[in-house]
């Protein structure tokens, strides 16, 4: 027997229902945001994320972040099938930054005003633990900068290499001069997916160790999240629910950011690249149902400028960073780079203040 009219109409309506509730700030469950993910239109979701952005934030001003990506090696042990970047620890490209041209690079964003840089690298399977600290304290002997630093991999890589509990690590390096930790490395937090494109990466667990030893050390961290790893729908709310948990438990997370995995020059160029609909569409839906971070960034190193700023409609209040430098996400195939007075102008074109701020997300100006 066909279904009836009324039968049809009864998604669209659950689908209301349910953005309704999550733009006014009720929790969803992860069975409802499940169907936004299947049954949700881009329009009603954007507008849906609009509105839980506007009652989070509602003076208009989009944030953002004058900053550096510093990647102090390529040289990595973890062989992540998705990643341009690295090198083998005996290949001829191999690096490893020395002081002058750390020097360089972070005079360079202090001398235009930039308030952090984001410090990460390969899995170097040689470097002394004591080379992180020295470069630490070194750093904050010679300029006031916040040191954003070390994801979850990086820091399980120590764990592992120097034979030392992850909540020691994390110790260690605040004591020498660490701030906050990125989100990167969550990917996807499925085992499914972490196990067949990274074989030495952390697993799914031990990301989320790390941002709750953190956070019960006093720092804050980002969280994040890659679509278009070959995930199911239902992998990709499990990865909201996880960051949802741990921040209901730790409060610790400052901003939210998404973005597209890119595959052109790394060892799997036949996975197609997720494109702007998509991306628009799993970033409102990360705004309506992590409820409890207040912060969402917009990606557009990966998805370009003009996606960039239409994400700030989609449920985005903040920009990110200028990132006067970028490696990783370029090297893949990716290169879309913006300067200070572009990221005012496309703030001010979607009909938001533009505003810098610092890592925890206080206005500077």
């Amino acid at each position: 027997m066909p279904p009836t009219a009324e039968a049809l109409k009864q998604p669209a309506k659950t689908v209301r229902h349910i953005l309704e509730r999550a733009a006014s700030g009720e929790r969803i469950t992860p069975e409802e945001c499940l169907v936004l993910c299947r049954e949700g239109d881009l329009l009603s979701l954007g507008n849906a994320a609009d509105r839980r952005r506007k009652h989070l934030h509602p003076e208009r001003i989009v944030t953002y972040i004058v900053d550096r990506n510093i990647n102090y090696t390529n040289a990595c042990v973890a062989y992540c099938k998705f990643c341009a970047f690295y090198r083998p620890p005996k290949d001829r490209e191999v690096y490893v930054l020395s002081r002058e041209i750390f020097t360089q690079k972070i005079q360079e964003l202090v001398d235009v005003g930039g308030v952090q840089i984001l410090l990460q690298g390969g899995h170097h399977p040689t470097l002394k633990f004591e080379w992180y600290e020295d470069l630490l304290r070194w750093i904050k002997s010679r300029w006031n900068i916040v040191i954003h630093g070390f994801s979850s991999p990086e820091i399980q890589h120590f764990s592992k290499l120097y034979k030392l509990p992850v909540r020691e690590i994390i110790r260690r390096l605040k004591a020498a001069g660490l701030d906050t930790v990125p989100g990167g490395g969550a990917e996807i937090l499925s085992d499914r997916i972490r196990s067949s494109m990274a074989r030495n990466r952390c697993s799914t667990q031990e990301w989320l160790d790390v941002h709750r030893a953190a956070h019960e050390l006093g720092m804050r961290s980002t969280c994040t999240m890659v679509i278009g790893c070959l995930e199911s729908i239902e992998e990709r709310v499990e990865h909201l629910r996880l960051l949802r948990e741990l921040q209901d438990a730790t409060h610790g997370f400052t901003a939210f950011i998404m973005w597209t995995m890119q595959t052109e020059h790394t060892e799997i160029p036949e996975i197609p690249m997720v494109g702007g609909h998509e991306y628009l569409r799993t970033q409102a839906i990360a705004r309506l149902f992590l409820d409890n971070v207040d912060n969402l960034q917009s990606s557009w190193v990966t998805q370009g400028h003009e996606i960039g700023q239409l994400a700030l409609r989609f449920g985005s209040n903040d920009m990110g960073g200028t990132m006067m430098e970028e490696n990783v996400v370029s090297q893949a195939g990716t290169t879309y780079f913006m300067d200070e007075p572009k990221i005012r102008a496309l703030i001010e074109g979607a009909g938001f203040l533009p505003k810098r701020r610092n890592t925890t997300y206080q206005i500077l100006e």
